[in-house]
Order: C-alpha cells, then structure tokens, then sequence
C-alpha cells in the first residue's frame, strides 16, 4: 500500500506515472514506482502485473502536429528560378 497522502495513482490508473519515485536508477535508465511501475528513460514501462507499456514520448507526436513551412521553389541545381 502507498503511504503518500494523498494515495498514489493505481498502476491500472491513467496517471500512473504521477506517482512517487521510490527508486531511481539513471546509470541504468529506470525509475521505480511507489505503485510498483517501473519506468524507463524511452518512457516505456512495466507494470506490477508483467504487462509492458510501449514507449510513448509525447515529442514523437508533436512532430506531426506542427504546420509546415513551404520555403521559395528551387531548381534541380539548388537555385531559385530566375525573374
């Protein structure tokens, strides 16, 4: 049981990973949880129960959010096509 008040967030729970850090191991790359997770440095983690949870960095998702920028036409030489 967590002894945090109040209580950490269930392993089941979404926030999981809001939970104290009881242990950390960054030589290592992994952090355990006061709800028994134990979180890795790729935010991958494995839960209590043996289930793993793929790596999820929410910076990989940003990436595709993000409008582009369409720069001046070029020509197959590299050069902006002349006037």
């Amino acid at each position: 049981m967590c002894p945090h008040t109040p209580p950490c967030p269930a392993p089941s729970a979404p926030d999981r990973e809001a939970a104290h850090t009881i242990v950390s191991h960054p030589e290592q790359g992994w952090s355990l949880l006061c709800n028994g997770v134990v979180i890795f440095d790729d935010t991958g983690e494995l839960l209590p129960d043996g289930a793993c949870i793929a790596p999820h960095r929410p910076t990989d998702l940003a990436a595709f959010d993000r409008p582009r920028t369409v720069g001046a036409a070029r020509g197959h030489d590299g050069q902006a096509p002349a006037a």
